[in-house]
């Protein structure tokens, strides 16, 4: 820098000379002076234009002193992140060792009514615990991971066996232990009740097994090397537990994060009626995989006998009684005692393509909350049912469920979000993160907005009834209909979850089942789906009856989405008797006959211009495998 600075003033100070005319001698010292320092000046440039490639790295940044965890969320793309792993890795390594794993039995006084029968005994959760080697007389806070995956399967009916929670898991277990045990958090791993060397009963998300989840979180804040502070992080049913320990919480239990973890057991299983198949079989499946042929697993629960017939009476005899002859539903629905009693904090993770565990289990939840007082984000892209930062599983998606969005989709700065999040909940580091929603356009592009679906969004509706028509009118086994909508005169991005309140007609049968997907018709692509039994016709989980040759209006909700259709491009229906994952009507023979006149379609539409505040970059791991 210091030939930069000498440059403009030698060359004065040799004009000044020249004018001056003091002698020959000066005058050829002084330019010789300015020669020199114009030729340091641009071999300064060369050299700076050699080495820099017009990037910049945020990460580098002075006026930052090395803080990059306050990088704002626009601006991550610019780190320099490590984004060579199978995973999103925080940019520096922790101070800390860590040792364990150690084992613990917490011993779980429940309720009379979830006791067990047939060869009683302590009711017992087995917890794994490893901690970083932090100085004598401090404290740490919990991350954990709760679920009945470990020791699954092998001496059971299902698979191979698993390994023990003793065993880092891949999916939460492993990474926490990585990037966040060394910065001074302790990692907990926790067999659900009748898993792994956990005693009692396996009550599949019942009550039973909803104290255990709680004491065992007790337990671990209460320790002495803790701060108080747990945190519960999770994927698909280790996502579940999460809303489990909310229910009726530990005092300690201050943030979860529920990655595609069901809200309530009725809820995964079946959307307005519509039932999957795998809801038959599921709670027998859980048993017969975790089950061994010796006396320490020769338990039953209470609910045993009741929960493998539910799934079977709630799909043939809804409206008939046959969805509320017994509590089963109602005791594994957990959203609702999590708003009533919950006072943490919540950070859901959800693949808008999820077909394990469907998105409308983060929506409205995710508003739900945030009116509740319960501070609550939300990120959601086009994955599947995985973690945000998988980008090899991303990979394999197929178009109309997640393609058309990779390679954006991968989220390499997810370990900074949730270091941000632990940081504030568990040790009370920083600002508190903003409760709003990090969303994903089927087609990429990503987008944070305050609230989702965002407040500036405007319902168009559409008559499908005007619309041109193939198929006929008849809904069934055998027959479909599909309508199709005029070209849109302008770009539509759709953000929530759109309505379509159709007026069908039962056959010879008291009930019968729509499935509804969207296509943009002009690029072939599937956009989203909505189904619906027409016994859950107002929608949600109360049944009515339903009489044959009937009409009824169903008010049909779709799956959140977050689609752009450019303008131009034409809007399509296809209405079937039953789609992907769901079983058929017990009256699909028999079919529903759609109505002559309006049948309305609403969109929930806002207006995000390509210069719109609301998008934003993510970091590009792709780049580096270029």
């Amino acid at each position: 820098m210091a030939d930069t600075a000498e440059a403009p003033e030698a060359v004065i100070l040799s004009s000044n000379l020249m004018e001056e005319d003091n002698g020959i001698r000066r005058e050829r010292r002084q330019l010789n002076l300015a020669a020199m320092a114009t030729a340091g000046f641009t071999v300064l440039i060369l050299l700076l234009s050699m080495i820099w490639d017009g990037s910049h790295s945020i990460i580098d940044d002075d006026s930052l002193d090395g803080d990059w965890w306050s990088v704002p969320l626009e601006e991550r793309w610019q780190m320099d992140l490590n984004m060579t792993g199978e995973r999103s890795q925080l940019p520096v390594k922790g101070p800390y060792n860590w040792t364990g794993p150690t084992e613990y039995f917490v011993e779980v006084d429940l309720p009379a009514s979830e006791q067990d029968a047939g060869f009683p005994g302590p009711a017992l959760m087995h917890v794994a615990l490893w901690m970083p080697n932090i100085p004598e007389g401090e404290t740490v806070p919990v991350i954990a991971t709760i679920h009945p995956y470990y020791d699954f399967g092998g001496e059971g009916i299902v698979g191979d066996d698993s390994n023990p929670n003793t065993v880092p898991d891949r999916g939460i277990g492993e990474w926490v232990l990585n990037q966040f045990v060394p910065h001074g958090y302790a990692l907990a791993q926790v067999s659900t009740f009748g898993t792994g060397q956990s005693t009692h009963c396996q009550d599949v998300k019942g009550l039973g097994e909803q104290t255990g989840i709680q004491a065992a979180v007790e337990w671990l804040g209460t320790q002495e090397w803790s701060n108080g502070n747990v945190g519960l992080m999770g994927k698909s049913y280790a996502g579940t537990t999460n809303w489990e320990a909310a229910q009726n919480p530990s005092e300690h239990l201050k943030t979860i994060v529920p990655i595609s973890g069901s809200i309530g057991v009725q809820q995964m299983f079946y959307r307005n009626g519509s039932s999957e198949s795998r809801a038959m079989l599921y709670d027998a499946l859980y048993e017969g995989a975790t089950t061994d042929a010796t006396e320490d697993d020769m338990r039953m629960c209470s609910d045993d006998a009741i929960g493998p017939v539910s799934p079977f009476t709630t799909w043939a005899g809804a409206g008939l009684g046959g969805d509320e002859w017994n509590d089963y539903w109602d005791e594994r629905y957990h959203l609702q005692d999590v708003i009533d009693n919950y006072q943490g904090s919540v950070y859901i993770v959800w693949g808008l393509q999820d077909w394990n565990v469907d998105p409308y289990h983060a929506f409205p939840t995710y508003q739900m909350l945030n009116e509740a007082g319960i501070h609550t984000r939300v990120i959601a892209g086009q994955w599947a049912h995985n973690y945000p930062d998988q980008p090899e599983i991303h990979g394999d998606l197929g178009s109309g469920y997640g393609e058309e969005a990779y390679p954006n989709m991968s989220r390499m700065d997810w370990a900074i979000e949730m270091w941000n999040w632990f940081e504030y909940y568990l040790k009370g580091n920083g600002e508190e993160p903003a409760a709003h929603a990090q969303m994903q356009t089927h087609d990429g592009q990503w987008h944070v907005e305050e609230t989702w679906p965002p407040e500036d969004m405007e319902w168009e509706m559409f008559d499908v009834n005007s619309w041109d028509s193939t198929g006929g009118s008849t809904v069934s086994a055998t027959s479909s209909v599909t309508f199709t909508s005029p070209p849109m005169k302008e770009d539509t991005h759709i953000q929530g979850m759109p309505t379509f309140h159709v007026k069908a007609a039962t056959g010879l049968c008291n009930g019968g089942q729509l499935f509804v997907t969207m296509n943009d018709a002009t690029e072939d692509l599937r956009l989203g789906h909505a189904t619906m039994d027409v016994r859950y016709r107002a929608g949600g989980y109360e049944s009515q009856a339903a009489a044959p040759l009937s009409e009824y209006t169903m008010l049909m909700e779709f799956n959140p989405m977050d689609v752009r259709i450019p303008a131009g491009h034409s809007i399509e229906l296809v209405i079937s008797e039953s789609g992907e994952d769901y079983l058929p009507s017990p009256c699909s023979t028999f079919g529903m006959t759609i109505s002559q006149g309006e049948q309305p379609l609403g969109l929930p539409i806002t207006d995000r211009g390509l210069d719109a505040e609301e998008w934003f970059n993510v970091p590009p791991w792709w780049e580096i495998m270029e």
